[in-house]
């Protein structure tokens, strides 16, 4: 991994490009929305140019979204680059950027979910930090923005000091610890699916003492165990100095009543097959798992400090973490400090 480098911090009145190197936002209004809410907050908003495009599920091609980021970085005029959604496409276009232009134009890179491949590769090809951070179709476009998640992103990357404790201000009921202790390193991750989906590439950054921070939305308990499990296999879990997990929101479909309606393949006496809404009993309640006690039957055995239930991810209340500083992770007290300044 290069040197490390710290984007200049964010000051009102700078210009922040908007692009989507994912998904694209589901109605286009989001986009005149996200261009209100940062000139409310005192900034200048420069679309990408392909940041209306739409192809199937993504944002336009691959050629254009990967034109955007690289556009976005060589502009003298822009200070900083906001994700406007996550949703999927990011993994397609990293090969498709020059690094050392980016590394040549550090600035702040914001968002998160499938921004997560940005994030990783970023840190690995280009030693650049970026921030793990609401999107702007979300939370940053949202008048009724909760002033924890509002006030975590703006110290992150307008204050040129460590942001410290990213619970401050948070009530803490979520948070519990699997393991005790203290760990301190640098921090990796983000969405646990796109961590798991960049092991084996070259755009993966390496996890070796690093404090690895997961978070994922309406993952079913069965498809976390098979993330989390990966990442055993995989070595990950060998390596880090600690695990940091955030509060995720769970698909309940396993929860639901006893009796669920399926299409079956049915013959009625005297009749062809055909295709029919019938009723069948759910599995029992006891070999049933929730995503909670999934992720604590597969991390209680780590021999690092675990925390989980962290105030970040796909939730209100979403703290904003930089990729590559420095932080603590106190198993003991329930926290995770981060001890660096994200910005110069």
């Amino acid at each position: 991994m290069p040197t490390l480098l710290k984007p200049d911090r964010l000051n009102f009145g700078d210009t922040i490009g908007i692009i989507a190197p994912a998904s694209p936002p589901p109605d286009p209004y989001t986009v005149d929305l996200a261009i209100e809410a940062l000139e409310c907050h005192g900034f200048k908003p420069k679309l990408g140019k392909n940041v209306r495009a739409r192809l199937g599920f993504i944002a336009g091609t691959d050629r254009e979204r990967a034109a955007d980021v690289m556009a976005m970085f060589t502009d003298k005029k822009v200070n900083a680059i906001f994700c406007i959604r996550g949703g999927y496409g990011t993994t397609r276009i990293l090969d498709r950027l020059d690094y050392a232009v980016i590394r040549r134009n550090p600035k702040i890179l914001s968002g998160y979910s499938d921004i997560t491949a940005l994030h990783g590769v970023l840190l690995k090809k280009a030693g650049l930090i970026s921030f793990h951070a609401p999107m702007l179709n979300g939370a940053l476009a949202d008048p009724k923005v909760p002033e924890f998640t509002k006030q975590s992103f703006f110290r992150a990357i307008m204050e040129a000091k460590a942001p410290g404790s990213i619970c401050a201000g948070y009530d803490g009921k979520t948070v519990s610890s699997l393991r005790g202790g203290v760990a301190e390193g640098r921090l990796a991750g983000g969405n646990l699916s796109l961590i798991c989906a960049g092991l084996g590439t070259p755009f993966a950054p390496s996890y070796k003492g690093k404090i690895l921070f997961l978070e994922d939305v309406n993952e079913k308990p069965y498809r976390l165990d098979r993330m989390l499990t990966h990442l055993w296999n995989a070595g990950v879990f060998a390596q880090v100095a600690g695990v940091a997990v955030g509060v995720n929101r769970e698909n309940n479909s396993l929860n639901d009543p006893a009796l669920k309606t399926v299409r079956a393949l049915v013959k009625p006496p005297g009749a062809n097959q055909e295709w029919k809404e019938v009723k069948v009993k759910a599995p029992a309640k006891e070999y049933q798992q929730s995503g909670a006690e999934v992720v604590k039957e597969r991390l209680s055995g780590l021999r690092v400090p675990v925390v989980v239930g962290l105030p970040f991810g796909h939730i209100a209340l979403n703290a904003t973490i930089p990729v590559g500083v420095r932080a603590r992770l106190d198993a003991d007290k329930g926290d995770l400090i981060i001890t660096e300044a994200a910005v110069k």
